[in-house]
């Protein structure tokens, strides 16, 4: 350890969060840096960070604002993005992300962040957290920049499983309006399935028996259902949260951010073609600054693990300082809400919801 004394997610001094710093395709350097930038502003946070004890205590040493905020706790191995999650189970119980879900376990810790392997982050943690009663499939949120005043939209699932039948979008729905309600506090958001269109007739025979359970569960579940939406709605203020497959989702979230990626890239050219071009950026310097955090994948990075009993946050795999510290602060703000807890008596509440719609109905399951 670095500290004399161990934390523990009842810290008093903070928020207590797990992180694996040795997942991320930059290293443990861009992990401890994006902590000390996360401690810079809440300074309240505490940390189990988890990886090689020799190098991370070299690097959380050269960052004061860190001092006495993190606890070390060495493992020997690391769990590498070309890894196969079924070998992961067998043999990664020495792992730095396996350590890092084993301290949220053992309630040492409200929150885990990862910038590793996905497949192998939720096989570990649906293995060692379980899921939460009457969740099916876990499912993978994330922030979607928006027209809305807060900027942003959830959108589930976006590639925990490729596979979602009626009830298991039902599922995505509650958890999406209760991490809406409790990460961006929205008291009561607006739901919507995404689909190929809005009319009612179109679209696979799940949706339609999807949103018919959804639209009954809506007033019991604290949440407005909007009906269905298309892509182009994915960054509207027409709807708060987004439901979909995990495959239509992941697929959607990749075009996003190599779109943004392409926006940012083809401006940059632009003013750079001409002298003429370059005095216009000069000039519209401070817009274009704005505009580039808008659209900018760091600031949105973190996507949750919803249905488990816990919180993860996985954050991308090539996630510098300023990424690492996003995710960061999503962490922080679910542990600080008490999301997990929230979460599963939102899940227990609206089963009992679904059961009677779908009786009442006489929906095909």
């Amino acid at each position: 350890m670095s500290d004399d004394t161990a934390l523990t997610a009842e810290a008093v001094d903070g928020t207590v969060l797990s992180v694996d710093a040795m997942g991320g395709d930059l290293g443990p350097s861009a992990v401890v840096a994006g902590l000390a930038k996360a401690a810079s502003k809440n300074p309240d946070l505490r940390y189990i960070v988890h990886g090689d004890q020799a190098e991370l205590e070299c690097l959380i040493a050269k960052r004061r604002e860190l001092a006495g905020k993190c606890e070390i706790r060495h493992a020997e191995s690391v769990v590498t993005m070309d890894a196969k999650p079924s070998h992961v189970m067998r043999n990664g119980k020495d792992t730095s992300m396996w350590s890092t879900i084993e301290a949220v376990r053992a309630g040492d810790a409200s929150v885990a962040v990862s910038c590793g392997n996905t497949g192998a982050l939720m096989a570990i943690s649906m293995i060692r957290l379980r899921k939460l009663e009457g969740v099916n499939r876990p499912a993978i949120a994330c922030l979607w920049p928006s027209r809305n005043p807060s900027g942003f939209n959830v959108m589930l699932d976006v590639g925990a499983d490729i596979r979602a039948d009626a009830e298991d979008l039902l599922q995505y729905a509650l958890m999406g309006a209760s991490y809406a309600r409790n990460g961006m506090d929205l008291p009561r958001p607006r739901i919507g399935l995404l689909n190929v269109g809005t009319e009612e007739h179109k679209g696979r025979a799940e949706l339609k028996v999807a949103s018919e359970l959804i639209e009954r569960a809506a007033d019991a579940a604290d949440f407005d259902y909007v009906g269905f939406v298309e892509g182009s709605d994915l960054p509207s203020d027409r709807v708060d949260v987004i439901v979909t497959d995990g495959f239509t989702g992941n697929v959607a979230l990749k075009t996003g951010e190599g779109t943004a990626k392409l926006i940012r890239e083809l401006l940059e050219q632009a003013f750079k073609k001409t002298p003429f071009s370059r005095i216009a950026a000069l000039l519209a310097y401070t817009s274009l600054r704005r505009l580039g955090k808008r659209i900018d994948p760091r600031r949105v990075n973190g996507g949750v693990f919803l249905g488990l009993n816990g919180t993860v946050v996985k954050s991308h795999g090539s996630a510098d300082p300023t990424g690492v510290a996003a995710a960061i602060k999503l962490a922080a703000q679910l542990g600080q809400s008490g999301f997990s807890r929230r979460l599963a008596a939102r899940i227990a509440q609206a089963e009992v919801a679904a059961a009677s719609v779908i009786q009442q109905e006489d929906l095909p399951k």
